[in-house]
């Protein structure tokens, strides 16, 4: 007999939370017009939290199972979500501009508060997402001058 049984309200609590913070992150997005927004960002947090889910699960519905590791499953959606981020990339203006970087970003940032709240690793998966809000309102912010300067010395085209 397993020691650790997933209730309803664990299930209910871990995919709850990573539901919200994926949608805090996302609603940074929305305000900013980028592409993914609060449901995108709430989805891939979620999905990410069900597998994790699913990896606990198993062994405890399936006890003679052997060589099952449920943080393959965490591994494999950071490269699942990977994908679904290069898909955000794009060029534009014939390869002199790449666009969706930091939507891709969040997505896969987004991934893995969800495995942490899949987890049950709250402290952790709130304290990222507040980071991740802070990168993308806060660096915004610093980022704006910065870019505004770098417009007056344009990059050598020699290079």
């Amino acid at each position: 007999m397993h020691q650790f049984l997933i209730t309803n309200s664990d299930i209910i609590t871990r995919l709850g939370i990573a539901m919200v913070l994926g949608m805090a992150i996302g609603a940074e997005r929305l305000f900013v017009h980028k592409e993914a927004g609060m449901k995108t960002h709430a989805l891939v947090a979620l999905g990410a939290a069900v597998f994790v889910l699913i990896g606990e699960m198993i062994p405890l519905n399936h006890p003679g199972l052997s060589g099952f590791d449920p943080s393959r499953i965490a591994s494999q959606i950071i490269v699942g979500v990977g994908f679904l981020g290069a898909g955000m990339i794009i060029l534009r203006e014939h390869g002199a501009h790449i666009a969706g970087l930091t939507t891709a970003s969040g997505l896969w940032v987004s991934a893995s508060i969800g495995i942490a709240s899949g987890f049950g690793y709250f402290s952790l998966a709130i304290i990222v997402t507040v980071l991740v809000l802070f990168i993308l309102t806060v660096l915004n912010l610093l980022e704006k001058p910065i870019r505004k300067m770098s417009e007056q010395f344009p990059p050598d085209q020699k290079n």
